[in-house]
């Protein structure tokens, strides 16, 4: 390119001067500026056309593509110049590599969702069949349902883990869902995970809507904010309110309790807030009056509920 309007510079010199000391016509002057200009337009054009040609290529990948023999630079950019072939030929390893990563956080997904789960359902088994038992002790069924609960809590935070480790399989199960009645079956699992806990919960539904989603993903979520919100307050009440396009989640701390500052700490809602960024749905996450903890959940497009 520097080396085009070098020369084009140099061909409006000369011509200017020509015209200056009538070594030739001024008509002529004016056409050898327009001929230079045209053809320097035209090598200019030559050389952005390969440029274009890598954006049109680099354009048409999108991440998680495994097919890149169409992408390939040698298809693409047959007479491109050592520089266009050379970011060609870089990103082509890129998405390679890129392919390969995926491909390997699907095939560990698909092993570590049955890795995970087995012993998990090994455990419950275990629980039930011990639960059976007649000449159990006071002590050990307490010890029963604190297992019992610690397999609950792990195995929503596998799924968890998985849900956001499937990043790039699409659909996630995706359907038409009220909020509500989601909500009032995960608020039974969640009673039952906080048993043995001061923990009070509630749940009030001013307004009703459905979404367009995963509801195991949005029954992950809400979870994960309910044992922020549940660790947060120590002790009390944590009401759970569905408003319109939106569920909140809200606590207050007790005298004797002093919280910690959410949003700085706990694995909850990092969880938590990697979901809703994932799925676009927006996270506030607010404390008022020092003590009132207060998280909301917006979705840009809530349903109606026929």
């Amino acid at each position: 390119m520097l080396l085009i309007f070098g020369l084009q510079l140099v061909a409006l010199v000369l011509a200017c001067l020509m015209g200056y000391y009538n070594v030739a016509p001024m008509g002529a002057v004016l056409l050898l500026i327009v001929i230079v200009s045209a053809l320097a337009w035209l090598a200019a054009q030559r050389h952005w056309r390969q440029v274009r040609a890598l954006a049109q290529w680099v354009d048409s990948w999108h991440e998680g593509q495994t097919e890149l023999q169409s992408l390939h630079p040698d298809h693409a950019l047959q007479h491109a110049d050592a520089d266009v072939a050379a970011l060609a030929r870089s990103f082509q390893r890129f998405a390679n590599r890129l392919a390969g990563y995926n491909e390997r956080e699907r095939n560990f997904t698909r092993d570590a969702s049955h890795e995970l789960r087995s012993p998990l359902t090994v455990i419950k088994m275990s629980t039930d069949m011990l639960a059976d038992e007649a000449g159990l002790s006071d002590f050990g069924r307490r010890s029963l349902e604190r297992i019992r609960r610690a397999t609950r809590e792990m195995e929503a935070l596998v799924e968890a883990m998985l849900i956001l480790a499937r990043e790039t399989d699409p659909g996630q199960g995706e359907q038409d869902f009220v909020v509500n009645d989601v909500l009032r079956d995960e608020l039974v699992d969640a009673r039952e995970m906080l048993h043995g806990h001061p923990i009070e919960l509630q749940f009030e539904e001013p307004a009703t809507f459905a979404l367009h989603g995963s509801p195991r993903v949005f029954a992950v979520l809400c979870w994960q904010l309910i044992r922020h919100a549940s660790q947060y307050t120590g002790q009390g009440t944590v009401l759970v309110t569905v408003l319109p396009g939106a569920v909140s989640v809200c606590a207050t701390a007790g005298a004797d309790h002093d919280p910690h500052l959410p949003g700085q700490q706990g694995f909850e809602y990092a969880i938590a807030r990697r979901i809703s960024e994932r799925f676009a749905w927006a996270l506030d996450l607010r404390v008022q009056g020092g003590n009132s903890y207060v998280a909301e959940i917006r979705f840009p497009q809530p349903l109606p509920v026929h």
